[in-house]
């Protein structure tokens, strides 16, 4: 980094000249000037996020943190001060000092994605590159603008700066309009798979910070850092910590970071109820937590309701099952759904300890979701659960039939339940005819056929994908969902590729 230093002189009134250094700064080439304080600190930091990228490549050498295996924690050189002046001329702005430093000082692309440098999830996308991934048109005139968006936006103030844009009959012009202003001031960093990526505010009073978004209009998130440089650094920390390094998306960036020792210090220190709840969902993202630290939780789950409570049981069962089990008991009693989503999240290998308890709720269950999540448990356990299920298949909830359907199908002995599956082709809802048809794949029963021939009676031009599942379900039989109806099904016979006189003849 090339900079000159400039100190202010102060004369006393007694002629007794005396240096003072009223304020230091640096100067880059640009005439950019900073407090020597805060030069210092980036000085400190690009040191650092040089050697723990480093660190970070060696502690994830299997490559196992999400979208690593596609940037290989390389960065390409870094710009030189005439690159980002000629950028910043041609777009009338200046680059947050933080995202400056870190391009001449650090890196700039790589071999990712996009041509995309260490960073998280797909990486950092290469300078000046990607610039109009959220502005199709007309990118240079709003780039320049300020940042429309904030730390913790209302849904209210997100739905009226997109209203415009998703009006009926809006012109292209008019919705190239309404995009640049949404996303006014923000330049795209890299991608974390499908319509999301990272962004960085460049003009207003958040310039520096990094937010997540979505190309399809969902309302952004800011990170928690304060600028660029914390947000990258912070990255690293989390792939040497192993925190990142596991087999699933981490979605970093989108929770608190931190020691769990600072996280719960923060938590005990505040009386705001989002920022404890900040705290508490990034002890959850965390890979492990000490024993003190869950004997911490454990005493505050006690002590609290609501949705802090909800959180500390999920830390809980997350980390330790056992500690965990006696207050999912007692809980499951005032929230059923949560208690099968936290054993399924985090402990599914203990599903069996589950079965009496689904057994005496089966005629509480009223809900779809709460009835899905009892399924995925049922399937853990590795046995005939098709008498718990069965009746679910008559309850006046379509979704809940319809999950009841798909369950019953996964079982390996589901010829046991051909009555219940002949109930489902009969269903007046299309959801769970179509359902039923892909539950009885591999059943080859000549029973079924007279109600094959109903349904493609009542369905003589295709529904919901009900004649391609029917004509799947046919095809062992020789039939089709126009052939069917011209046949006696009480005495048609079919031959299948088991049976031996079918070779003979073939």
């Amino acid at each position: 980094m090339r900079f000159k230093f400039y100190i202010f002189k102060h004369r006393k009134k007694d002629n007794f000249e005396r240096f003072y250094p009223f304020f230091l700064f640096f100067k880059i080439e640009h005439s950019i000037y900073l407090p020597f304080k805060q030069l210092m600190m980036f000085v400190e930091q690009v040191q650092r996020i040089k050697n723990k990228l480093i660190k970070a490549k060696n502690a994830d050498v299997k490559l196992k943190v999400f979208g690593s295996e596609e940037h290989k924690y390389a960065l390409g050189y870094t710009l030189n001060e005439k690159d980002i002046l000629k950028f910043e001329k041609e777009y009338d702005l200046e680059l947050p000092e933080c995202y400056r430093t870190f391009l001449t000082n650090v890196g700039n692309g790589g071999i990712g994605f996009n041509a995309s440098g260490a960073g998280p999830f797909y990486g950092i996308y290469p300078f000046g590159k990607m610039i109009e991934e959220l502005i199709d048109k007309n990118a240079k005139e709003y780039l320049s603008q300020d940042c429309v968006w904030y730390p913790n936006m209302t849904d209210e103030y997100w739905d009226e700066i997109t209203k415009n844009i998703d009006e009926e009959g809006i012109s292209d012009e008019d919705f190239e309009i309404e995009l640049g202003k949404i996303f006014s001031g923000v330049l795209p960093l890299g991608s974390q798979g499908c319509s999301y990526i990272h962004g960085l505010v460049l003009n207003g009073e958040f310039k520096g910070r990094v937010v997540n978004l979505d190309i399809d209009r969902q309302k952004p998130k800011f990170t928690f850092e304060n600028n660029f440089l914390d947000w990258y650094e912070r990255w690293l920390d989390e792939v040497i910590s192993g925190d990142l390094i596991v087999d699933t998306a981490t979605w970093f960036g989108y929770s608190m970071g931190g020691k769990a020792e600072d996280l719960l210090e923060t938590y005990f220190s505040v009386s705001e109820f989002n920022i404890k709840k900040d705290c508490l969902n990034a002890l959850l993202k965390k890979a492990k937590l000490d024993t003190e630290t869950l004997d911490v939780i454990e005493a505050e789950y006690k002590l609290r309701s609501g949705e802090i409570q909800e959180v500390l049981l999920q830390i809980l069962t997350k980390f330790d099952y056992n500690k965990a089990h006696v207050h999912l008991i007692e809980y499951a009693k005032e929230n059923l759904l949560q208690v099968f989503q936290f054993v399924f999240w985090y402990a599914k290998e203990k599903s069996s300890d589950w079965l009496g308890s689904i057994e005496s709720n089966v005629g509480k269950i009223n809900d779809e979701e709460t009835f899905r999540f009892c399924t995925y448990l049922l399937k853990e356990m590795s046995i005939d659960y098709g008498e718990i299920i069965a009746p679910f298949a008559s309850n006046e909830n379509e979704e809940i039939r319809v999950s009841a359907y798909y369950s019953l199908g996964q079982l390996k002995n589901k010829s046991k339940y051909l009555e219940i599956f002949i109930q489902g082709l009969n269903d007046k809802t299309n959801s769970v005819v179509r359902t039923a048809l892909q539950a009885l794949d591999g059943l080859e029963d000549k029973k079924l056929l007279r109600h094959y021939k109903s349904v493609s009676e009542r369905f003589p031009k295709e529904q919901n994908y009900i004649l391609v599942n029917l004509n799947l379900r046919l095809k062992p039989f020789g039939l089709t969902n126009s052939t069917i109806k011209n046949i006696d099904v009480e005495t048609y016979e079919f031959f299948t590729s088991k049976n031996k006189w079918y070779q003979f003849w073939k």
